[in-house]
Formats: structure tokens, C-alpha cells, sequence
């Protein structure tokens, strides 16, 4: 459904009550959230603590908007043409999966002296993959595989992207790329985050289709080198989701990256927990508006989640 977010957590028993064990950060600098959380629950009967395996999954709830503006960066570079079908046919999953209404798509090249002079009007709901064909071919293209540059200056210097990019919708960027950022303006996933987080009051979404790293990626040989690790990078921090390219069906992943823009009702947990084990937190704070259903092995929420808000799960591994 989504990208989840995990930590692998030590097993504290000092300053605990004996068959307790503790929820602490293992590694604190990974996410923009507080330091630790920790909380008592109990091990199961018989268990050694050190053979107890604790994860956490976790998600940022979707802000409530009216519509979405999504604006695919597609590497024109001519390594780029053996995907062209896999392209297209993400775009058309994308847009069968999102609402009936609201949405509007663009394409732009990932060099940006030709995003800041395209001017094709976005797709919009009742547009066909013939639509989308045609918008693709039509596209500007130039050697630079710049794409956080390109969004950059597609956004804040292309006059024709001020007259239909709305700034009360939700916003989401899906790079498509089997290079990694080469960008001179917003050098690296920080500079670009930096920059991209604070548009539109924070309803900001990412997603890539780029080259994984040699030991995750489908691509033959050792693609290591070409691997998008700026792109993998900025959409891991807003807890995106990274589809390799060499991918024979982008299809789930383009649904997962769809997904983000729809409040999130339920989350389904990466392992089988010891049910009495889960905790669940919102913004840190202990939160008991849940149930477990175990046939689907998801947490549901009978309160949603306010927009924004950093969610967690915790639990100890069934065995």
C-alpha cells in the first residue's frame, strides 16, 4: 500500500520490571523525530530477552486537500528509450488508480532549460493513455539529467506552470531516471527537500523509478554507480516510494506512490507481532483508537489519524 518506515530496536532490560522489555532509537539521526520513545510491554512468558525481536512500522498521515498536481521528471536521455514502455504504462496505471476528480498530471524532461520554456497543459480526469502518449512524445527533451533542478525551475520560473498548478492542492513529483541528480541549483536530497517540503503548506509527496543500488537492484551487471541515490534519498525522507527501474511491472509501485495522497485508515504491519505486544503511537504520544485484525495482519484506526501526523507501531516479532 505504502512505503513504510522501519528501525530495528534494542532490547533494554536495565531499569525495567523483570519480562518487560523497552523501545528505544537504535540509530536517532535517520528521522527528523524525537530522539527516542520508550515504552513497558510485556515479553512473552519463557522468552530469553535477548532472542526478542522488536520492530516498528510507521507512516506521515495525508493532510485533507482538494485535488492533486503531479508532475512526472522523465530522463530524455537516450539510455532512457528501453523503458519507454514501462513509462507509459505507469502513467496509465496512475491515472485509472486516482480519484475521479482533482487530479492533473504533467510531463517534463529532466533538464531544466527545457522545463522552464515546456508549456503543455496538464492531463486531466477523462484523459486516455492516448492523451498521455501523445503529451510524452510532444515533451521537450535535453541532455542535462538534472530533475531537482528541472522541478525547481519548472515551478518558480515557468509562467506557464503558474497557470494551472494550484497552490491550495496536494503536490506530488515522481522522478524517472536511470542516472542519479547531477543538479547545480539544489545539489543533493537536502538541498532539494529544503526547498520542496515548505510548498503547499507541506501537502507534498515524492516518488522514483530510478536505478537501486547494486545488492537491491534488478538491473543486470553492476549498476551501482548509476544508482539514483539523491532521488532514493529525498524520497525516503518524506517516506515515498522507490520502484527499481529495471522493474518488468512499475504498476505496484506506481499504486503505491498514488496511495500517498489518500488518507491512510489502516496500517498493515511489516512482520507477525505478538498481538498484546503492539503499541501504537501518534506524534509520540501513546494511542489506543486501534483494533488488530490478524487475517489481514493490519492495525485499524477507529479514529483516523489527524493530517500530518507521524504515526508508529511497535511490536515484538512472533517468533
Amino acid at each position: 500500500m505504502f512505503k513504510f518506515f522501519m528501525l530495528i530496536f534494542f532490547v533494554l532490560i536495565s531499569g525495567c520490571r523483570e519480562g518487560d522489555y523497552m523501545l528505544v532509537y537504535k540509530d536517532p539521526e535517520t528521522v527528523e523525530v524525537p530522539v527516542y520513545i520508550e515504552v513497558e510491554v510485556p515479553i512473552p512468558t519463557g522468552t530469553p530477552a535477548e532472542e526478542v525481536e522488536i520492530w516498528v512500522d510507521s507512516f506521515v498521515q495525508v493532510r485533507a486537500v482538494d485535488g492533486v498536481d503531479i508532475i512526472w521528471v522523465i530522463d530524455t536521455s537516450g539510455s532512457m528509450s528501453q523503458y519507454q514502455d514501462n513509462l507509459l504504462a505507469g502513467i496509465d496505471h496512475m491515472m485509472n488508480a486516482l480519484p475521479l476528480g482533482g487530479w492533473r498530471l504533467v510531463m517534463i524532461p529532466t533538464d531544466p532549460n527545457k522545463s522552464v520554456i515546456e508549456q503543455q497543459f496538464p492531463l486531466v480526469p477523462g484523459d486516455t493513455i492516448i492523451d498521455a502518449e501523445d503529451m510524452y512524445r510532444a515533451m521537450l527533451s535535453g541532455p542535462n539529467e538534472k530533475g531537482f533542478d528541472s522541478v525547481f525551475e519548472y515551478i518558480e520560473h515557468n509562467p506557464y506552470a503558474a497557470s494551472w498548478m494550484r497552490h491550495d492542492a496536494a503536490l506530488l513529483v515522481v522522478f524517472v531516471s536511470d542516472e542519479d541528480d547531477q543538479s547545480d541549483i539544489l545539489v543533493g536530497s537536502h538541498d532539494f527537500i529544503g526547498w520542496y517540503v515548505p510548498r503547499r503548506f507541506g501537502n507534498v509527496y515524492l516518488a522514483s523509478i530510478v536505478m537501486k543500488e547494486s545488492q537491491d537492484s534488478l538491473c543486470p551487471g553492476s549498476p551501482g554507480s548509476q544508482a539514483g541515490l539523491a532521488y532514493i534519498d529525498a524520497t525516503n525522507i518524506l517516506f515515498g516510494t522507490v520502484v527499481d527501474i529495471c522493474s518488468d511491472d512499475w504498476a505496484p509501485g506506481v499504486a503505491d506512490a498514488t496511495s500517498q495522497i489518500e488518507p491512510y485508515e489502516y496500517l498493515e504491519l511489516s512482520h507477525k507481532p505478538i498481538p498484546d505486544t503492539i503499541r501504537v503511537f501518534i506524534d509520540g504520544l501513546p494511542n489506543h483508537d486501534w483494533s488488530y485484525d490478524e487475517p489481514s495482519n493490519s492495525i485499524i484506526f477507529s479514529i483516523i489519524p489527524g493530517g500530518g501526523s507521524l504515526v508508529e507501531a511497535g511490536y515484538v516479532i512472533k517468533p
